[in-house]
């Protein structure tokens, strides 16, 4: 019997997981020692579930879609499509193409639901379209002068392009200037602490492709179609329907990593790694340290990491060389990390989030649209509110009662609202304790007037998450060096967001961690498969 080739995984995130399944399913363990290295005591990363209380939390929003059908195929052999209404759906009498044979999510809880997705922007105590687009409610909101403003800029910046080397650009060009000055410079600084001026324009080709004013009227006037379209027809920011774990999509993540250890994979949490040690050209080990302050060493064949790359790159500089193999002029002598591939790692910026939610007895807006919810009153019918007027520190407000039913323990009588807010770790908002984070929180919403005041919080949580979101400023510019440097040791595959220091989705993540095993398994030498996923704008808008 031919010997075990052994792969280790650094990180349990999203795309650790998916690379440790590829590696592990359909008898893989026979063929792969797989062991994943977790920093934390949960999975999933930045996707995982945050249990309070009886009530659950994600932290991001994740909606479970993909232009890549193998990901849509992965994540359903993982969790099958609901094959029944669930709580909300029969108590609402709504209906879904539901999956014949599939799970009953009264039943069960191993089961992704069908969900539909509705965004709104908050904006000068109204409630806009998201993305903004030009209907009644937004010209009423805006009144007749501000309208023909927004609407001459736009024809302008038709005519008038401007060269896409800064996100300032990029979104005048699809916006116009008035319109980018309403609703888009306020909040990119928000989430990025970066005027969009100084924000690379890879950002946008990421997050919004395909997405103008153009895309947005046409996919308003495809909606009045009664042809039924799926979500292959529509660009990526305007997805209606998506699949949602039923008790958050850190029950998927949870779900993997249990099957992976039922396959033969070993995981270890609590497991930092602190050093990567070379040898001859490529890695040969890892070193990690547990939650004791006991330091082991793991070899192996082959490494995937979905570390952050100025860890990465940190703990290569950290492990010791040998410096007499090294004086020696002995083959295969590690060489110190050149010190401007440090720079740079250590330049890649991040912005981080915080999270908090409020358990709260009401809301006091109403839902005024023709889309029934549950409560009692009934609640809006939102997924997210995005707060993209400027007077609001928060970026963001999920409903986590419409994201799934079953995420909040009393349905019925209340909303468990999820506040979002970027900061920078270490700065005046992160430093604050959760009392303090939690009343301005309060004040906020207060403000907003989704609420009547502290009065109507029955409870709270506050999360705290590093790193959460790569940026694309500093030394970005020089990351095609990095990716070099990296490729050059032959065993070593970085992927992921943070692996890749790319504002991923989670099925971009997993799709460079199926594109790494796939290379290991046919020994293929290039990694530009690897790092090309999410890059050309075909990926993420067409089939």
């Amino acid at each position: 019997m031919a010997q075990k080739q052994s792969v280790v995984i650094i990180g349990g995130g999203p795309a650790g997981l998916t690379a440790a399944w590829e590696l592990t399913k359909d008898g893989g363990a026979e063929r792969y020692d797989v062991t994943v290295l977790e920093a934390t005591k949960e999975f999933g990363g930045i996707s995982r579930t945050v249990k309070h209380n009886g009530n659950r939390m994600d932290i991001g929003g994740h909606r479970f879609f993909s232009k890549d059908d193998r990901i849509m195929r992965w994540w359903k052999n993982i969790l099958p499509l609901q094959g029944a209404p669930s709580y909300d759906d029969k108590k609402l009498g709504r209906h879904h193409d539901l999956e014949p044979g599939g799970p009953d999510p009264e039943q069960t809880d191993k089961v992704m639901l069908k969900r539909h997705r509705v965004s709104r922007i908050f904006w000068n105590h109204h409630f806009l379209d998201y993305p903004i687009s030009l209907t009644p409610g937004l010209l009423k909101a805006l009144g007749f002068k501000l309208t023909m403003e927004v609407g001459f800029s736009y024809l302008y910046s038709m005519v008038h392009k401007l060269p896409e080397d800064n996100l300032e650009n990029f979104y005048i060009n699809r916006f116009g200037r008035k319109l980018y000055s309403m609703f888009f410079e306020g909040y990119t600084a928000k989430v990025w602490g970066r005027p969009p001026k100084e924000i690379s324009a890879d950002w946008g080709a990421q997050r919004v492709k395909g997405l103008d004013v153009v895309a947005v009227l046409k996919n308003a006037f495809l909606k009045l179609m009664p042809k039924k379209r799926d979500n292959s027809q529509v660009e990526t920011s305007l997805i209606e329907e998506f699949w949602y774990p039923k008790l958050g999509p850190g029950q998927l993540w949870e779900t993997v990593e249990q099957q992976c250890v039922d396959q033969g994979a070993t995981v270890i949490t609590d497991a930092k790694v602190t050093e990567i040690v070379r040898e001859h050209g490529t890695i040969s080990a890892v070193r990690y340290v547990d939650a004791k302050g006991k330091s082991t060493e793991l070899k192996a064949d082959e490494f995937i990491s979905s570390m952050p790359l100025k860890d990465l790159l940190n703990a290569m500089d950290a492990a010791p060389v040998d410096d007499r193999a090294a004086k020696s002029g002995k083959a295969g002598a590690a060489k110190a990390v050149p010190k401007d591939m440090v720079t740079v790692a250590n330049g890649l910026p991040y912005r981080d989030f915080i999270t908090i939610g409020l358990l709260v007895k009401r809301l006091r807006i109403t839902n005024t649209t023709d889309i029934p919810t549950l409560g009692n009153p009934p609640i809006v019918p939102d997924c997210w509110i995005y707060v993209q007027d400027p007077g609001y520190k928060v970026g963001r407000v999920q409903l986590f009662n419409n994201w799934s039913p079953y995420l909040v323990k009393d349905v019925d009588n209340t909303v468990w609202v999820g506040l979002e807010y970027f900061c920078q770790e270490g700065d005046e908002f992160w430093t604050m304790n959760d009392e303090e984070a939690t009343a301005f929180a309060i004040k906020e919403l207060t403000r907003m007037r989704l609420i009547n005041g502290p009065q109507d919080v029955l409870d709270s949580h506050r999360e705290l998450v590093k790193k959460a979101y790569p940026a694309y400023f500093d030394t970005y510019d020089r990351m095609p060096e990095l990716a070099e440097y990296l490729d050059s040791f032959g065993n070593l595959y970085c992927v992921g967001r943070n692996g890749q220091h790319r504002y991923n989705n989670q099925d971009h993540s997993m799709a460079s961690a199926i594109e790494a095993v796939g290379n290991i398994k046919d020994c293929k030498t290039s990694k530009r498969n690897v790092w090309s996923v999410n890059t050309e704008k075909s990926y993420q808008e067409k089939k």
